[in-house]
């Protein structure tokens, strides 16, 4: 069997299709960031002085269109070549040129997935008898992309937007769920994070993992979340509840922040007035995901590693040589950025939460 000693880790570049090795050549550095609320965004700088082809002079590369240019498709894979992934595919949207004394020009290169054409559509629209489902479908078909739908929830009589784009209103509508929002090719997908499917990795500190962050925090944990309204159809108040053992279903093991609250400081109550209920199962749906998003960012870790081609929102990870309480499965990746520059090569930054603390700290 042969071994691989040497491999490249070097970004590869397609636009409108084609493969582009300069822009590999002259890069300085990229970014790719996404997380859980959608839209992919890429970064890219380059050294904008070099060789003009069939000549021997040199002038400013990238600016005149002929290889990237406004609405160009561009798609970036990263890593050995068994572990190269496709961490981008979107259009160009912004261009920009520095100049400093003392160093060659730098073009950069801004670039977003298709969500762009939701955050670039504002309507005034009314929703009637529908779901936060039937509302991420539609949208989906508004711009011709097929809808990958899981997510339960109550049924509105009525819901408006108001002059808001399409991406903001559907993060809006995710967010009282608590869905998550992405897109991979043409399919836009509106799922809990239940039924979001995400590679599994384990990162032991001191190795892959090159630094992390990880603290559980009480701050912001509940006992309790009530959400209360007003039921004009039979005249009476509604106030629904969601208690900290909502999390239970989606741990194994360990503490969970609700617990040690109650232990450490008793019953804390959150009261949602902001909302306005219509119905109580309106109330009930959004005290559980209000819970939700509290419980599951109990612990927070923040890290980067040597490069995690494989690494998306929505990786299952676990955390090895972490110290007792923060070891062990269960994160889950809630924000990704890869990075590459000609110094420190690729590396993956990423913010993870889980609901639990291992017991006997």
């Amino acid at each position: 069997m042969t071994n691989t000693l040497l491999v490249s880790t070097s970004p590869v570049f397609h636009v409108e299709g084609e493969l582009h090795g300069e822009l590999a050549r002259d890069l300085l550095r990229l970014e790719v960031e996404e997380g859980t609320s959608g839209m992919k965004k890429l970064q890219a700088r380059f050294i904008a002085q070099g060789p003009v082809a069939g000549s021997t002079a040199e002038a400013l590369l990238y600016l005149d269109g002929s290889v990237l240019d406004f609405g160009k498709s561009l798609s970036v894979s990263i890593g050995a070549t068994a572990e190269e992934r496709t961490i981008f595919q979107g259009k160009v949207t912004a261009m920009e040129v520095n100049f400093d004394e003392g160093i060659p020009p730098e073009v950069v290169i801004f670039a977003e997935d298709q969500l762009m054409d939701l955050r670039m559509t504002r309507r005034m629209k009314t929703y009637e008898n529908v779901s936060d489902s039937d509302i991420a479908r539609a949208i989906a078909s508004e711009h011709g992309l097929t809808a990958e739908v899981d997510a339960k929830g109550p049924t509105y009589r009525e819901v408006q937007q108001w002059n808001i784009s399409d991406l903001a209103f559907l993060r809006q509508r995710a967010a009282l769920i608590q869905a998550e929002i992405w897109l991979v090719e043409r399919k836009l997908f509106f799922q809990t994070r239940d039924k979001r499917s995400g590679t599994s990795i384990t990162l032991v500190q001191g190795n892959t993992l090159m630094s992390a962050e990880a603290r559980a925090d009480l701050s912001h944990q509940r006992t309790k979340v009530v959400v209360s309204g007003y039921d004009a159809s039979i005249r009476d108040s509604i106030s629904e509840d969601s208690e900290a053992n909502v999390v239970e279903a989606e741990i194994d093991g360990g503490l969970t922040g609700g617990k040690i609250l109650q232990r450490a400081f008793g019953e804390r109550v959150s009261y949602r007035v902001r909302q306005a209920p219509l119905i109580s199962n309106e109330a009930t749906a959004w005290a559980r995901a209000e819970m939700l998003r509290r419980a599951r960012a109990f612990v927070t870790v923040r890290g980067v590693t040597s490069g995690t081609p494989d690494m998306v929102v929505g990786s299952h990870l676990t955390l090895e040589r972490m110290g007792r309480p923060f070891e062990g499965s269960g994160y889950y990746a809630t924000q990704v950025c890869h990075t590459y520059d000609s110094i420190n090569g690729h590396r993956t930054r990423f913010i993870a939460e889980r609901a639990t603390i291992q017991e006997g700290t």
